[in-house]
């Protein structure tokens, strides 16, 4: 059916995106080096234009949609992420990062996109299932590049070689988007005329602001996994090896979280004991020196880290009221606000690493600003409904009995 091969390509143009983001992080000092760069709060600008971008275009991606429709406006997200491929052309590190900022910018569409794409298609029975399927495909193509980047450089011969390939698979996914997407209604309906709703109603929401801040901490903790972690010495075992481990098994947590969103009705607290859980594994994570213990904590810390994304994107779908227009709202602010906080924990922590001397902080300071999730939880409301018992159940449960 066509709502599955949409939703093949939006999956596969993100977890793209998130592939040639990381495999930059992970070629960040060949890429110094090229262009004759060096430092460590220097090295993390490769990240952060992409994720001031990212706020940009989350902000602009709402009106944008309303004006292109959902086929020419993530068709002009996939046009973007393959731009980032011109960085292979850059004759200065400033060009590198306009690459980057490109890349960002299409990236911010495409994941605010997914939100009404899932809400139009799916059924409420399938939504935790594709959200799930979702909230993975950033970590696929982080996995990607964690475990290609380095054949692929050493095949292709250059970092510049890899980031081009990229760009071009984007592009051909681009053609296939064309050729089998439509727009379709954004007021959840075909029979309902347009909803006039944008971003000047969405900021006096609170849910739309104490979300994004839950959110951020785990955001930056995770990006800190795959561009800053790689970058500092001192854990118990390398730290490429602990952001491979945190990142498989996030996907499993991603499993895991579709299993327990379909089945348990409530949704906060998934999210708060998650949360909590993820502080102290990753916390084990970095600062024990016993191999086996910091591989253990990097697992489980994945895992708590991916278990509750499912639950996270499906709450605001469930909330009454919804619709395409404001789903779309909703996560543009989400990941403007999210990625704007996370952009500036991110610059702090190659300052504090700079100024102490420690790199090891950063990885400190990530673990501690991850707690966000459990703090912000105690803010969010709640869209699932616990179970009934009804006269009925209880009379079954006595005849059990």
């Amino acid at each position: 059916m066509k709502k599955y091969l949409l939703e093949i390509l939006m999956f596969s143009a993100y977890a793209l995106f998130a592939a040639s983001w990381v495999s930059g992080a992970i070629l960040t000092p060949a890429i110094q080096s090229s262009f004759g760069e060096e430092g460590f709060a220097n090295a993390t600008w490769g990240s952060n234009v992409i994720t001031l971008a990212k706020i940009a275009g989350n902000l602009a991606a709402a009106a944008l949609l309303m004006r292109l429709g959902a086929k020419r406006a993530f068709a002009l997200a996939i046009v973007l992420i393959a731009a980032g491929g011109l960085g292979a052309l850059a004759d200065s590190y400033a060009g590198w990062l306009m690459s980057r900022l490109a890349l960002g910018l299409g990236g911010a569409l495409a994941i605010v996109y997914f939100a009404p794409v899932v809400l139009h298609y799916f059924s409420a029975e399938e939504r935790p299932l594709i959200n799930g399927i979702n909230a993975a495909a950033f970590n696929t193509g982080n996995l990607l590049a964690l475990l290609s980047t380095t054949a692929l450089t050493a095949w292709l011969g250059s970092w510049q070689s890899v980031v081009v390939l990229y760009g071009v698979m984007v592009l051909a996914l681009g053609v296939l988007w064309w050729l089998s997407a439509e727009n379709f209604s954004l007021s959840g309906g075909a029979d309902k005329p347009a909803e006039d709703y944008g971003l000047s109603q969405g900021v006096k929401e609170s849910f739309n602001w104490w979300l994004p801040l839950a959110y951020c901490g785990v955001l930056f903790c995770y990006i800190a996994v795959f561009a800053l972690f790689p970058l500092i010495d001192g854990f118990a075992v390398a730290s490429s090896h602990l952001s491979a481990v945190m990142i498989a098994a996030g996907m499993v947590g991603t499993v895991a979280g579709i299993i327990v969103t379909k089945r348990y009705p409530l949704r906060v607290p998934v999210l708060r004991y998650a949360g909590l859980a993820l502080v102290g594994f990753a916390a084990l994570m970095v600062t024990s020196r016993d191999p086996v213990i910091a591989y253990t904590a990097a697992a489980l810390a994945g895992f708590c880290m991916f278990l509750p994304m499912t639950a996270l994107v499906t709450l605001p779908q469930e909330l009454p009221g919804m619709t395409p227009a404001r789903i779309t709202v909703t996560f543009a602010m989400f990941w403007s606000i999210s990625y704007g906080v996370e952009t500036v924990l991110m610059y702090a922590a190659g300052v504090l690493a700079d100024v102490t001397g420690e790199p090891a902080s950063a990885a400190y300071f990530a673990v501690t600003c991850s707690a966000s999730l459990f703090v912000f939880s105690f803010l969010l409301p709640e869209s699932g409904k616990k179970p009934v018992t009804t006269a009925k159940d209880l009379e079954a449960d006595n005849a059990a009995a």
